[in-house]
C-alpha cells in the first residue's frame, strides 16, 4: 500500500492520503529472532515485549470480550486453567498495559490525570432522536501475531455509524485528536461522550469540543455500560474481523480495518436499525433533518 520509492509522493504524504498515523507505518511488531535476541540481553521491557506475554494479552482480550466482568483475579484463574504458569501480579500489569479493567463499580477505575477537569455525564433519560445529536468515542487494544496496537473510533449514537479512527502503537492524545478532527471534517455532535481517560480529559482534547461549540459529557467512574453502543461495537469488530484475520503488521491491519469499517458502515445489517446499516441511516436522516 505505501510505496517508499514513489518518484512523486513522500511516505508522509502516502501516510495521509489512506488515513495512517506515519508512526505507526514505522513501527514494527517484534519478531521471533528480534525478541529472542533482545531477551538475551535484556533490552526489552519484560512485561509487555515478549513472545510469552504477548500471547498472554491476546487471551485476556479473547476472555475479555466474553467476559467483561472479570477482573485480574478471575482472569488469572483462568490462564492457570489453562495450564498458563502466571501470577494475578502479572496478569494485573499486562491489563493495565492494555487499558482494560473489570466492569463493575470500584474507586478510580479509569485512568485520567488529578489536573484535568472531569465533566458530567449529559446523556441520563436522555432521548436520542437524530444523527449528530450525540458522538461518542473509546480506545480498544488490537493484538496482531508478534505485537499489539491501540485502535480509537468515534461513533455517531443515534445511527451507530463510525465517523473515524485511528491507529496508535502508544496512548497518547494525539491519535485521538486526529480521528477527532477527521470525524469534525463529517459533521458536528451537539454532545460529545468518552470515558475519564487521560486521553479525552486532557486540554488538548477537551479545548478542540469546546472550539466547535460541542457540549462535553463523560461516563461516570465504573459505568462502562454509560458508553454501551461503543463497547458493543468493539466485540463485533473482533469476533467478526480481528480475531479470524490474526493480522500480522500494521499495515495489514489498517488495510483490514479499513475493509471492516466499510462494510460494517455501508453493508452489514444492523439489527437494532431494522437491518439498515448505519451509514444510509446516518446520511438519509441528515438529509431528511436538513431538506
Amino acid at each position: 500500500m505505501i510505496n517508499p520509492f514513489h518518484p512523486d509522493l513522500s511516505i508522509r504524504c502516502q501516510c495521509e492520503l489512506i488515513g495512517l498515523n506515519r508512526s505507526s507505518y514505522y513501527y514494527q511488531p517484534f519478531s521471533v529472532e528480534v525478541i529472542s535476541a533482545a531477551v538475551s540481553i535484556d533490552i526489552i521491557n519484560p512485561i509487555t515485549d515478549t513472545l510469552e506475554n504477548l500471547r498472554y494479552m491476546k487471551l485476556i482480550d479473547r476472555q475479555y470480550m466474553k467476559t467483561p466482568f472479570y477482573g485480574s483475579r478471575r482472569m488469572t484463574t483462568i490462564l492457570k486453567r489453562m495450564d498458563y504458569p502466571v501470577n494475578r501480579k502479572r496478569i494485573r500489569r499486562l491489563m493495565r498495559q492494555m487499558g482494560i479493567q473489570a466492569v463493575y463499580p470500584k474507586p478510580r477505575l479509569s485512568i485520567g490525570m488529578k489536573e484535568h477537569k472531569i465533566y458530567p455525564y449529559l446523556l441520563r433519560d436522555l432521548r436520542i432522536e437524530r444523527p449528530d445529536q450525540v458522538w461518542c468515542a473509546d480506545i480498544t487494544y488490537v493484538p496482531l501475531q508478534h505485537g499489539f496496537m491501540y485502535l480509537v473510533a468515534i461513533m455517531d449514537w443515534y445511527s451507530r455509524f463510525v465517523l473515524a479512527w485511528q491507529l496508535s502503537n502508544t496512548l497518547d492524545t494525539t491519535f485521538c485528536l486526529q480521528a477527532l478532527d477527521e470525524a469534525l471534517q463529517i459533521g458536528t455532535p451537539d454532545i460529545f461522550n468518552t470515558d475519564q481517560g487521560c486521553q479525552f480529559t486532557s486540554l488538548a482534547f477537551t479545548d478542540r469540543l469546546k472550539e466547535a461549540d460541542i457540549k462535553i459529557s463523560m461516563d461516570g467512574r465504573g459505568r462502562v455500560f454509560d458508553n454501551i453502543f461503543i463497547e458493543r461495537f468493539w466485540r463485533s469488530l473482533k469476533y467478526e474481523d480481528i480475531y479470524i484475520k490474526d493480522y500480522q503488521s500494521v499495515l495489514e491491519l489498517s488495510a483490514g480495518l479499513d475493509r471492516y469499517f466499510s462494510l460494517y458502515n455501508f453493508e452489514r445489517p444492523h439489527q437494532s436499525l431494522k437491518d439498515v446499516p448505519p451509514g444510509p441511516v446516518y446520511y438519509g436522516n441528515k438529509f431528511q433533518r436538513t431538506a
